[in-house]
């Protein structure tokens, strides 16, 4: 086993221990983000394309129905990588949303993949 990080608790040692960055983004100017939200998308494509995004999406408050900001998880191996990344958003370029990261540290969960050969359709749950 590699050595462990020096801010690890010893209890969690065994646990999977994987490092992303999670980028929160939110708007500055928002009634401009919908003339741009398909560069937006579109970049975002592009880096799960390049194995980089790990995940992404908008993020609700109790009971709204517009979300008031957007996540997405990164495979980067800084915050300065990272920062780089999500520097070249095209919504960050634009100065329509500000964010911030920050490392997260994977430990405990789960998914499920289901491959049906039958009719080759892929369920994750």
């Amino acid at each position: 086993m590699a050595d462990a990080p020096s801010d690890v608790h010893p209890s969690t040692l065994r646990f999977l221990g994987k490092e992303m960055y999670v980028v929160v983004t939110r708007p500055v100017r928002s009634a401009e983000i919908e003339k741009r939200l398909n560069d937006h998308l579109e970049h975002q494509i592009k880096l799960e394309k390049e194995g980089v995004l790990f995940a992404a999406g908008p993020l609700y408050s109790p009971g709204a129905s517009v979300p008031e900001a957007g996540m997405f998880v990164l495979r980067a191996n800084s915050f300065e990588d990272a920062e780089a990344i999500a520097k070249q958003d095209p919504l960050h370029r634009a100065g329509l949303r500000k964010f911030t990261v920050q490392k997260w540290r994977i430990n405990e969960g789960s998914y499920t993949v289901t491959v049906n050969y039958s009719d080759q359709s892929v369920k994750i749950a």
